[in-house]
C-alpha cells in the first residue's frame, strides 16, 4: 500500500506502507490543540506554588524551566529526565525528591484541572487512532517527554483520547532523551522492539517531529498546527490536513 494523490502521485514517494507495522503521533499540535508555551508556564508556576515554603516560586519555576531546557538541548542517557529534573530542585534549592513529588501529587489532584481549558480536542484525532489499529499497527503517544505521566494522561483525556489505546507514552520517569535528539527516536524503537523503517512518524513540527528521519523513520508533517523552527528544519516524506491523512490511512 502506498499513500497516493488523486492523479496518482506518491505523497510517501517510494515508501512501501506494507511494511509499516507502528505509528508513533505526537501529542500537542497533532492530537490535541494547545498553545504549549502557555501551558508550560501555566504548569510550573502552578507547581512552584506548591513548594514556596522551600524557596521563592518565580526562582523554583526558573530552575525547573533551565532543567526544561537542559532536558532538550543536552543528551545524556545516563538517567531519566525525571532524575535530571530533581537534581536540578535538589542541587540549586535543596528541595528533596520526596517533597517534589508530594506537591506534583497535589498540583495534579487540585490544581491541573484548572488548565483544561488550554487543551482543545481534534475532531479526527480519535479516527486516526482507530484507522491505525484497523491495519493492527501499533500505535505509541511519542509527545516530547518532558512532563511526568499524569500532565500527559491529563492532556489525552482533554483530548477526548483513550491512553489505553498506546502501547507505549513516553513520559519523562521513563524517557532518558527529548526530541528532536536522534537518541529519542532510538530509544523508543528499542522499546518497541522494531526497524525504523517499520514505523511511521506523525506531528507536526518540523523540527522535533520530522527530526524522526534522522534514523531512518518515514514522517508524516500534519500542518493545521504546523510549527515551523527559522534555520532549523527536517524534510518530511508527507504533508497535509488530518483529513488528508485519515482518508489514505482509511483506503
Amino acid at each position: 500500500m502506498k499513500f497516493s494523490d488523486v492523479a496518482g502521485n506518491n505523497l510517501f514517494k517510494g515508501l512501501d506502507l506494507d511494511r509499516i507495522q507502528a505509528v508513533l503521533f505526537d501529542l500537542d499540535g497533532t492530537l490535541v490543540g494547545v498553545d504549549m508555551p502557555v501551558f508550560i508556564s501555566a504548569y510550573l508556576e502552578g507547581l512552584a506554588a506548591r513548594l514556596t515554603d522551600l524557596a521563592h516560586s518565580r526562582q523554583i519555576a526558573r530552575v525547573m524551566r533551565g532543567a526544561v531546557v537542559d532536558m532538550l538541548t543536552r543528551v545524556d542517557g545516563s538517567r531519566t529526565l525525571e532524575q535530571r529534573l530533581l537534581e536540578h530542585l535538589d542541587d540549586r534549592l535543596n528541595i528533596p525528591p520526596q517533597r517534589y513529588r508530594a506537591a506534583l501529587d497535589d498540583f495534579c489532584r487540585e490544581d491541573l484541572p484548572g488548565l483544561r481549558h488550554l487543551v482543545q480536542g481534534h475532531p479526527l484525532a480519535t479516527s486516526l487512532l482507530e484507522a491505525c489499529l484497523a491495519h493492527d499497527w501499533r500505535i505509541v503517544l511519542a509527545t516530547n517527554p518532558i512532563f511526568p505521566r499524569a500532565v500527559i494522561d491529563a492532556r489525552i483525556n482533554w483530548g477526548g483520547l483513550d491512553a489505553e489505546l498506546f502501547c507505549h507514552v513516553t513520559s519523562y520517569e521513563a524517557s532518558r532523551h527529548c526530541k528532536p535528539h536522534a537518541e529519542y527516536f532510538a530509544e523508543v524503537l528499542a522499546v518497541l522492539g522494531m526497524a525504523a523503517d517499520s514505523c511511521l512518524m506523525i506531528g507536526n513540527d518540523t523540527h522535533h517531529d520530522m527530526a524522526a528521519g534522522q534514523v531512518g523513520l518515514p514522517t508524516c508533517l500534519l500542518t493545521q498546527w504546523r510549527i515551523d523552527h527559522e534555520g532549523s528544519c527536517f524534510p518530511a516524506d508527507w504533508k497535509g490536513t488530518h483529513e488528508e491523512l485519515l482518508c489514505q490511512l482509511s483506503d
